[in-house]
């Protein structure tokens, strides 16, 4: 009796220890675990409530491999920074740039040394194509590939292009094992993916994590709208694959956000698409051949577009027109927003290099504008993308009286004609002092203002009749330097 009685109690605490409807229930009740995955669909898809990325690893891992280039370095050694900062931090280079090289003394260790550079990349094609980074094996006389299994090959590159970092390597082989490449404009922020490649020498090392954003543009990086995701990524994973649940690539892991030097939760991939068909070219052609309209744009803020009546914030700004160029040719003007180009919505103006770069030379595209508050369809012939320089503004300054717009805060002078020439410009105002609203605005001395809203100015004249007509909504084009950007003045 006493050990029912004490068979009871116990059975009766442990279930008041539980909670919800079911407490008795699962008690008495033995519950099996929960499967961590579900069997594959027939997509080819497997649904997780955790990631398993086993399969994905045997089965594509055979295809991704190590690179290891040699590069030929000067024997001048690099001047040092007066301050501490790491060599892989985008602003090293541009730091290193600023101090004066120093006078190299004859000796014997004088030459060339050799350096390696490390990354990884994965197979395209069963005869031998490789996909890795233009950076990893730029300016490198040998390249040399290991595979999973062992095997080292010798590699020779067949093209490269800078602008995407996409390169292009050949090995000589036959039934070699292949990735399966994906779309990426089917990713979604927050989806699971995985990233194969060789951090720091560590050869098939895989990570993994979710997409973080897509569509990232960078600095100076105007081709390659790139997906952000929180894999880690470190140095020597540079040209290595990123894959989505499927196995699939959708991307090439190209750079990392980092004070460090090493991973801090942002990484960078090109889209795979954009780089097959950089691929394709280089394969066929040995380089990349891109169009261009001949335009620099910015991005419309909310206060620019009231200042040109538009009803919000997209598109991309023309804040200057290169001369000849096909926009040139088109019609279109500084102070136009490009809303379309072949009925293709522009809602950023970071989109247009993208939309315009994968289009070939030649090309005849349709352009749907907003100028002075109403829209204009114009017609252009893309020419072959080119390096285009602008000089600086030069050393001995304008001439002419200077003028005072006490209102705005603002002191300009006329330049003169050396000026302009020198400039390529046919007009401007040299911005002498910017107070009150023209600072607050984001005016600077030394800006060169080359029109209002939509409007020419060349003289003052000519700009007190701008502001007159502006009826309170001012865009100033302005020249900063090698820049051209519209600056919205807020009055109030």
């Amino acid at each position: 009796m006493n050990i029912c009685l004490r068979t009871l109690l116990v059975a009766t605490l442990t279930a008041s220890a539980l909670t919800g409807c079911d407490k008795v229930e699962r008690f008495f009740k033995k519950e099996q675990p929960a499967p961590v995955a579900i069997p594959a669909q027939e997509n080819g898809r497997v649904a997780m409530l955790l990631p398993d990325f086993t399969q994905l690893v045997d089965r594509e891992g055979p295809a991704v491999v190590n690179i290891q280039a040699n590069r030929v370095e000067s024997g001048q050694p690099q001047p040092e920074l007066p301050f501490s900062i790491p060599e892989d931090d985008p602003l090293y280079d541009f730091f290193r740039r600023l101090i004066p090289q120093q006078p190299q003394q004859p000796g014997p260790q004088d030459g060339p040394n050799e350096g390696v550079s490390f990354g990884s990349g994965f197979i395209i094609s069963e005869d031998g194509y490789i996909m890795t980074n233009a950076h990893v094996v730029q300016g490198s006389p040998q390249i040399k590939v290991m595979m999973t299994d062992k095997r080292e090959l010798k590699a020779r590159l067949i093209g490269l292009d800078k602008r995407t970092d996409v390169a292009v390597l050949k090995v000589d082989a036959k039934s070699l094992p292949t990735v399966k490449i994906g779309d990426p404009t089917q990713l979604k922020v927050g989806e699971w993916v995985a990233a194969i490649g060789a951090p720091f020498g560590f050869e098939n090392s895989v990570t993994a994590g979710i997409v973080s954003a897509k569509g990232r543009s960078l600095p100076d990086e105007n081709y390659v709208p790139f997906i952000q995701t929180d894999v880690a990524i470190n140095p020597g994973n540079s040209g290595g694959p990123l894959f989505n649940l499927k196995g699939e690539v959708v991307g090439i892991n190209s750079q990392i956000y980092s004070r460090s030097g090493g991973f801090m939760g942002i990484s960078f991939a090109i889209p795979i698409d954009l780089a097959i068909g950089v691929a394709d070219q280089i394969k066929a052609k040995g380089k990349v051949s891109r169009g261009q309209l001949g335009v620099n744009v910015q991005e419309v803020s909310q206060p620019l577009a009231q200042s040109f009546g538009l009803g919000g914030a997209h598109g991309a700004l023309v804040v200057r027109v290169e001369p000849g160029g096909p926009a040139d040719k088109a019609g279109l003007q500084a102070g136009d927003i490009i809303l379309k180009v072949n009925d293709k919505a522009i809602e950023s103006s970071r989109e247009l290099p993208v939309v315009i770069g994968t289009m070939k030379p030649g090309n005849k595209i349709s352009l749907l504008v907003w100028r002075k508050g109403q829209e204009k369809n114009l017609d252009a012939v893309l020419s072959e993308l080119s390096q285009e320089t602008i000089q600086d503004m030069p050393a001995d300054g304008p001439q002419g009286q200077s003028y005072q717009f006490g209102k705005l805060g603002l002191t300009v002078a006329e330049l003169g004609a050396a000026q302009l020439q020198q400039l390529g410009l046919s007009g401007g105002l040299l911005v002498q002092k910017a107070q009150g609203v023209a600072a607050r605005s984001g005016l600077q001395h030394g800006d060169i203002i080359i029109g209002v809203n939509q409007t020419k100015v060349a003289t003052v004249k000519q700009f007190e009749k701008a502001l007159a007509d502006s009826r309170g909504n001012i865009a100033l084009l302005v020249r900063r330097m090698d820049n051209t950007l519209f600056v919205p003045l807020r009055l109030n």
